[in-house]
């Protein structure tokens, strides 16, 4: 079993925030495609890294799923349709394999 996390920007580049629909949209997506998804939504997550020299803060939230198999071409896909609705560069999603106790 694997666990997939998503962290998605809470605001734009121009630190406008993203309307609660867009996460709402994502949320039911997800959970319509697998049956169940967890979000982390009420404590945002604070992100730092340095890009060009300059330091960059972004508060995110987490969407998590668990799948069976990882299907990498599925989520590369929709890892391209999640910057384009976001507007960024990059999202970060990531799978864990994981053992169900």
């Amino acid at each position: 079993m694997h666990l997939i996390q998503i962290l998605l920007p809470l605001r734009d580049n121009e630190g406008q925030d993203f309307g609660k629909e867009l996460f709402i949209d994502v949320r039911d997506d997800l959970a319509e495609h697998f049956g169940g998804v967890t979000t982390y939504m009420r404590a945002p997550a604070a992100g730092l890294w340095e890009d060009d020299g300059e330091q960059v803060k972004d508060d995110v939230v987490i969407f998590e799923v668990m799948v069976d198999r990882l299907e990498r071409e599925f989520w590369r896909l929709y890892r391209l349709e999640l910057q384009e609705m976001f507007k960024q560069d990059l999202i970060v999603m990531r799978a864990q394999k994981i053992d169900v106790l």
